[in-house]
Formats: C-alpha cells, sequence, structure tokens
C-alpha cells in the first residue's frame, strides 16, 4: 500500500489537466503541471500537496470567484464522465478552494459546498464558515439537512460537529450546540446509514461537553426506531464509555451480582512491541437474564509520571442466570505513530456495566 501523499502522482496530474482543458479551453495543462512540481513538491506530506494544489490552481482560474466556482462546477461533470468516482480524496482540493478564496462570498460558497460535496465532501471547509458567520451558515446547514442528496444531508452533520476530527474546533457550539440541535432532529429518520452515522457522531461531540443535552435527547428519541436507537447508543459511547449513570441506567446495565474473578495478567512484565495478555471470569449470578457490557481500562504511563486512563470495549450481551464465560484478551504495545509508550509501572482494570474493578499493575519495559 502506497502513500496517501502519492494520490498526487503525476499520473493524477495529467488526466486531472486535460479534464480541466476540456472544459476549459484556455487552461495550460503543462504549465500547471511544471507549477506544481516546482519547489520542494516532492518533500511535501499529504495535506501540504493538497494545498499546494488548491494554490496552484487558483493561479489557473478565473480571478471572478463566482465564475472560478461555475468552471469547477464544469470541471467535476467532465471528470465524473471520464469515470473518476465520487468520494475521491485527491480532489478534496476543490472544498479547500472555496475555504480558501470565498470566505467572503457567502451566497456563492453556498451554492458552491451543495454542488461539490456531491463529489468530495467539504465538512472541513464549512468550518471557518460556521466560526465568521455563525447563525446565518446554521441557518443553511439546516436547510441542507433537509435536502434530497445524501452527501448534502450528512455534510449538515458532519461539517456542524463542535469537535470534528483533523478540523478546527467550534468553541460556541462546544459551549453550546442548541443552535444545532434542528439539524440533528431533521436527520434522526434519515435512510441513509452514513447519514445516521454522521448524526451519531455530532451527538458523541455535543456529549464531551454537554452530556445533559446528548441525556435528554437519548430519552426523548429512545425507542422511536431501530434506527434512532443505533443513532443514540452510538452517539453515547464516549458517556458509556465513562459509566455515566444516566445513560447506563438508560440501557439497563447494572453491575449487582455480575461477579468478576480470577482476574490475572499473564505478562507482568511487558516488552515496548510485544503484549500484554491477561484473562477473567465473569458470572451473571442474578436469576433473570441480564445484559452485560464489559470493558477494560489500561491507565497509560504519561512523560510525567502520572495515568491516563483509556478504555476498550470486550462485548456487550445477554448472559442467561448462572452463565460463566472466561474471557481473554491481548493489548498491544506495538510502536504506532498516533500513541508515545513510557516505561514503567502501567495499570489494568475491568469494568462490568461501568463500574470499575480494583486494577492490577504490570510493568512495560524496552
Amino acid at each position: 500500500m502506497g502513500l496517501i501523499k502519492d494520490i498526487y502522482s503525476v499520473t493524477f496530474y495529467e488526466k486531472f489537466g486535460q479534464a480541466v482543458a476540456q472544459v476549459h479551453p484556455s487552461f495550460q495543462k503543462q504549465e500547471f503541471i511544471d507549477a506544481i512540481y516546482e519547489g520542494n513538491f516532492i518533500q511535501k506530506e499529504w495535506k501540504d500537496r493538497m494545498k499546494h494544489t488548491t494554490v496552484v490552481l487558483h493561479q489557473f482560474m478565473p480571478e471572478n470567484f463566482p465564475e472560478a466556482v461555475a468552471l469547477i462546477d464544469k470541471i467535476i461533470e467532465n471528470l465524473k464522465k471520464n469515470s473518476f468516482t465520487d468520494g475521491n480524496l485527491a480532489f478534496i482540493f476543490f472544498a479547500d478552494y472555496i475555504e480558501m478564496y470565498g470566505l467572503d462570498d457567502f451566497e456563492t460558497s453556498v451554492k458552491a459546498f451543495v454542488s461539490i460535496t456531491k463529489f468530495i465532501s467539504c465538512e472541513f471547509a464549512v468550518r471557518p464558515f460556521i466560526l465568521k458567520y455563525k447563525e446565518k451558515m446554521i441557518d443553511e446547514m439546516i436547510k441542507w439537512s433537509l435536502h434530497d442528496n445524501h452527501h448534502v444531508r450528512r455534510l449538515a452533520s458532519e461539517g456542524s460537529r463542535p469537535r470534528l476530527p483533523w478540523a478546527m474546533a467550534i468553541p460556541f457550539l462546544k459551549k453550546d450546540p442548541t443552535s444545532i440541535l434542528p439539524i440533528l432532529e431533521n436527520l434522526k429518520n434519515d435512510p441513509s446509514e452514513y447519514v445516521r452515522r454522521s448524526v451519531a457522531n455530532n451527538l458523541n461531540d455535543i456529549a464531551k461537553d454537554n452530556p445533559e443535552m446528548v441525556l435528554e435527547i437519548a430519552s426523548r428519541w429512545k425507542n422511536h426506531s431501530k434506527e434512532t436507537d443505533g443513532i443514540i447508543k452510538h452517539g453515547c459511547r464516549t458517556l458509556l464509555k465513562q459509566g455515566h449513570p444516566e445513560i447506563l441506567s438508560h440501557y439497563g446495565l447494572e453491575s449487582t451480582n455480575i461477579e468478576l474473578s480470577s482476574f490475572e495478567i499473564k505478562t507482568p512484565v511487558v516488552k515496548i512491541g510485544d503484549y500484554l495478555q491477561f484473562h477473567f471470569h465473569i458470572n451473571n449470578k442474578n436469576e433473570e437474564p441480564k445484559t452485560v457490557r464489559l470493558e477494560y481500562a489500561v491507565h497509560y504511563k504519561k512523560a510525567k509520571g502520572h495515568l491516563a486512563k483509556k478504555v476498550f470495549k470486550i462485548s456487550e450481551k445477554k448472559y442467561s442466570p448462572n452463565q460463566s464465560t472466561k474471557i481473554e484478551r491481548n493489548q498491544s504495545f506495538k510502536l504506532i505513530t498516533t500513541r508515545v509508550f513510557h516505561t514503567g509501572i502501567h495499570h489494568l482494570s475491568i469494568i462490568i456495566n461501568g463500574t470499575e474493578s480494583d486494577v492490577l499493575e504490570f510493568e512495560l519495559i524496552n
């Protein structure tokens, strides 16, 4: 598998340039490609290559922004005719173009987002518009949530997430997300799973700063439909991992008479690059079936010596009366780019329906 930055290749720019030239006769394809590869393009990572492509393309587009947007629409239609598929990540520079050059032209940019997002998602590009125009932009996004195209409906939800990963946060929505709730209400029964998952992710963002708001929605949406119940469950995943009492009660997750036994770490000393191995038994000692949500928490040692807890889900299922099950797990300590491991004493615990067991210690070494 190649590097993501390599989607921007000579072959890509050749094909893209040809598609542009077919609808923009004055476009100088070779000059465009030469400009792309000027300087240190080869050393640039994916995002920098994408941003660079936006800037270079702008040099070959009409200076008038509405004219440039109209041309982008023509280019996209021609790309489709040339078998470029929707969602091709390489073309995210179209959305970036609107973000970089359209922030002062609200009306044109809003229309451009609706058009472009059907080809490549614009959830990152809308963020500066929410920050600048606030309620005016959110009002447009509420309209998008009623659009007949599922990509546009998803943009309404995904783009308005208070904490969208890899994107700028929206501080006023983190503080009070009330203004985006109509978007979620409009989409709670959406026929597209792609859209419903975005609604769940938006709710999960909200839960991190305003848990009481999500708990109220969960209570109000409960049993509305199978799909809406699924949204709530996924949207409350952070609250479930936190063992929030109200959401545990919402799902009937009680730890009474759910017995943990034989909890043991099989590898009390773990080398970085290896696996922590542990096992335990779980027993439903109730006289009726119980839903048991099983998780474990690794309390990672951090650079300053403190411990930081991360919760991992094992399962959630019904246990019959007196049903006993042995659970075995391996937790990887292989080096990855998103986590730095620190040697020393770490902790491990088991979580049953939100109730955390006593911790066991293990040592991580080089």
